[in-house]
C-alpha cells in the first residue's frame, strides 16, 4: 500500500489515479485504458488541424471513408500496438479482426470516429471502445466486456469510462491530461428527452410511427444530433432520456453494429442504472455471431426502454 502521507490524494484526480483507486483493476487493463486515452488526445488534435473530406476509400461496410476516419484508425492502431497487452482488435474501418499478439490478455473493439461526416458542420463527434478478455469476441456477448469507454470531441473533449464500478467522466485540460469531472453518473428510470434514429423506419414499422406520435403528444423534448456518442452522452450527462435506432427500410435489422457500437454503450448504460435492449432481449445478453452483425438499439431510462419495447412488439 502506497504511503498516503507522502502521496496524498491529489486535488485534481487524473484518469490514471482514478482507475488505480476505483477498484480491483489489473495493471494491464489500467495501462490499456490509458493508452487509448492517449490515442484520443492525438485524435482531438487531428480534428482541429486536419482538413475534412473523403479519403477515396471505403470501409468493410461499403461506406465512403472520411480522411479523419482513416487517420483516427491509424492513431488508435499505433497506440494499441505500443500497449503490448492487445491480442487483437476489431475496427469499423477494417474488414476483419487484426491480430497483434495472441499471448496478450485483451481484445479491443472500436469505432475510431463516430459521426465523422459531421466534422464539416462542426458538430460533436466521438470514439467508442469496448474491451474483452482473450483474443476473440465471436461467441461472446457484450456482457463479457471488462471495460468500455467513449471520447466525445465537442466544445470540450470528454472521456467517459467504466470498468464495472459505475460510470465516470473526465475532461481534457489545457496541459493534455484527462481530469475527473464527475463520478458515478446515473440514469433515472423516467425519460423526458428522446433521440430517434433511423426515422425512415416509421414508413414500414407502424409501432415506431406510433411511438413518435406518443412522444410528441407527451411533449417530450427532442434531442438528436446524428452522432450516437453525443446523443447517448446527453442521456448519461442529463441523467435521463431514450435513444432508439430501430430496424426497417434500408436497414431491416438496424443500422448499428452490435460489436463496436451497441455493445460498449449497453455496458456503460447498464453500469449507470439504465437499460439497453434490441426490442426482445438485453444487448448485454445478445450473442455475437459475426463482427459486422447489426442490431436494433433501444437505450436509456429503464421505464422508457420497457415501454418502447412493448409498443414495438
Amino acid at each position: 500500500m502506497q504511503n498516503e502521507a507522502v502521496c496524498p490524494i491529489p486535488q485534481r484526480i487524473s484518469l490514471n489515479h482514478h482507475i488505480y483507486r476505483t477498484g480491483n483493476v489489473p495493471d494491464s487493463l489500467r495501462h490499456l485504458i490509458l493508452d487509448i486515452s492517449r490515442a484520443a488526445k492525438y485524435i482531438h488534435y487531428a480534428i482541429r488541424n486536419t482538413e475534412a473530406g473523403l479519403a477515396g476509400t471505403r470501409n468493410q461496410f461499403g461506406e465512403e471513408q472520411e480522411k479523419l476516419d482513416v487517420l483516427s484508425d491509424d492513431i488508435i492502431r499505433q497506440h494499441l500496438c505500443e500497449s503490448r497487452v492487445v491480442a487483437s482488435y476489431v475496427s469499423e474501418e477494417q474488414s476483419e479482426a487484426v491480430e497483434l499478439d495472441p499471448t496478450a490478455p485483451y481484445t479491443v473493439v472500436f469505432d475510431p470516429l463516430d459521426g465523422s461526416s459531421l466534422v464539416d458542420v462542426n458538430f460533436a463527434i466521438g470514439s467508442i471502445f469496448g474491451i474483452y478478455k482473450g483474443m476473440h469476441v465471436i461467441g461472446s456477448t457484450p456482457g463479457d466486456q471488462v471495460a468500455a469507454l467513449y471520447v466525445l470531441y465537442g466544445p470540450r473533449t470528454l472521456l467517459v469510462y467504466s470498468v464495472g464500478n459505475s460510470v465516470h467522466e473526465f475532461i481534457l485540460n489545457e496541459v493534455g491530461e484527462f481530469i475527473l469531472l464527475r463520478e458515478f453518473l446515473g440514469v433515472a428510470d423516467i425519460a423526458k428527452n428522446y433521440s430517434p434514429g433511423n426515422l425512415r423506419a416509421v414508413n414500414v414499422n407502424a409501432g415506431y410511427r406510433s411511438l413518435m406520435d406518443v412522444w410528441m403528444k407527451e411533449e417530450m423534448t427532442l434531442r438528436y444530433s446524428g452522432c450516437m456518442v453525443a446523443d447517448v452522452h446527453h442521456i448519461l450527462s442529463k441523467g435521463q432520456g431514450i435513444f432508439t435506432n430501430i430496424g426497417g427500410g434500408k436497414y431491416p435489422l438496424g443500422k448499428l453494429r452490435l460489436v463496436i457500437e451497441c455493445g460498449p454503450f449497453a455496458y456503460l448504460m447498464e453500469q449507470a442504472g439504465g437499460a439497453a435492449s434490441d426490442g426482445t432481449q438485453s444487448i448485454l445478453k445478445k450473442k455475437i455471431d459475426s463482427l459486422d452483425q447489426r442490431s436494433p438499439l433501444i437505450i436509456g431510462s429503464k421505464t422508457e426502454v420497457k415501454r418502447v419495447c412493448k409498443m414495438l412488439k
